[in-house]
């Protein structure tokens, strides 16, 4: 059975589903993941999903652009059947109000119980991790943080969006509609998996060090003792009121082995700048310098398949912002066709996860 992956642009639910269903040609397996543009009714996708594949655990969540192997579009919706000659087992729980601060010890609890052994002994080289977060829920550090505390389990995904409306993002599991929570599953893939992280930027020498932060609100008040605008704009050698001009092209890296972990700027608020992603207070940041995605892209895809073999299948949590600029300069087509050759499903984010939280980065899944 393999992977099998379908679209549909209907914006009917029950003609979007059957339209699904009927594409993939099949109604079981081992995992059946979506991810919907929010223009569908949560809780009406949802459980159309679950009841159009009734044996088969179900998961996803609201988007801002959908991605099918060759086509990145909009107002659409995508699923991918997993079958179980690739995942010999999946468990998926739910984590609720993320804003109240619970922790995940019900959904690693419940992990321990189903595959009968504490998550810490979980092998990484065979068992992974899928996390969809409610994009708005500011939540995704400390999720990240206590996963990283309680296995070595890599967990991969994204936040959910909901078109750039900015006002509510839903995750989705066994035909339930959940926001204010994340959904997480354990896979236990038969064969080879591996995990792709690229982000399109190179590292400059300039670094700013995060001298007074409001990290509640993802907020940094001060770089180096000065307002945070203005050492923005000073390292970058533009005026204040410019700043805001440069987030894309030039956002912010935490640095680990010469490798960004991107923090993208998101918005000035007076003279702080308010981030997409947390920056605690001391943390040394590079400013970054943005190149080309398509061609990043392409060869993170090809160097990974040489070493490895074909894909089977792939996942693609792939940043908001790089959507916008592949728009931008004329290239979402470009981009497309890089995965036209490999079933592959995946959405435009509200951040990105893997061993943490990051921005303007594509995080991927895949099964070889």
């Amino acid at each position: 059975m393999s992977i099998y992956v379908a679209q549909s642009s209907k914006m009917s639910v029950p003609a979007a589903v059957d339209e699904i269903r009927q594409k993939l040609g099949r109604s079981d397996g081992a995992l059946l993941l979506f991810f919907a543009s929010s223009s569908y009714e949560p809780v009406a996708i949802s459980s159309a999903f679950q009841a159009a594949f009734p044996h088969t655990p179900t998961m996803g969540c609201s988007t801002s652009g959908e991605i099918v192997s060759g086509h990145l579009s909009k107002n659409s919706v995508v699923a991918m059947l997993i079958g179980p000659d690739l995942i010999e087992d999946v468990c998926i729980e739910v984590a609720e109000d993320l804003s109240a601060g619970h922790s995940l010890a019900a959904p690693v609890q419940a992990f321990e119980r189903h595959f009968g052994r504490p998550v810490a002994d979980l092998d990484f080289d065979h068992y992974v991790g899928l996390i969809l977060v409610d994009g708005l829920s500011g939540a995704e550090e400390r999720l990240m943080d206590e996963l990283g505390n309680a296995t070595d389990v890599a967990f991969v995904g994204g936040s959910a969006g909901d078109d750039l409306k900015f006002s509510a993002t839903h995750v989705y599991a066994n035909g339930q509609a959940h926001t204010n929570a994340a959904v997480l599953a354990v896979l236990k893939p038969k064969g080879p998996f591996s995990i792709i992280k690229t982000q399109s930027f190179t590292v400059l020498p300039q670094t700013l060090t995060a001298t007074e932060v409001d990290q509640a609100h993802r907020l940094v008040l001060s770089f180096d003792g000065q307002p945070a605008v203005q050492a923005y704009s000073g390292a970058l050698g533009v005026p204040a009121e410019a700043a805001a001009s440069q987030f894309m092209v030039h956002p912010m890296g935490l640095v680990l082995d010469a490798e960004p972990f991107v923090r993208s700027p998101r918005a000035v608020q007076d003279d702080a700048l308010a981030f997409y992603c947390n920056i605690t207070e001391g943390m040394q940041l590079h400013l970054l310098q943005s190149t080309d995605i398509v061609a990043d892209t392409r060869k993170a895809i090809e160097d990974r398949q040489a070493a490895l073999g074909r894909f089977r299948g792939l996942i693609n949590f792939h940043c908001i912002l790089r959507t916008l600029e592949l728009e931008q300069s004329g290239r979402v087509d470009d981009y497309a066709r890089v995965f036209e050759d490999i079933p592959t499903i995946g959405f435009s984010t509200y951040g990105e996860q893997y061993l943490g939280h990051v921005n303007q980065t594509s995080t991927m899944l895949a099964f070889v």
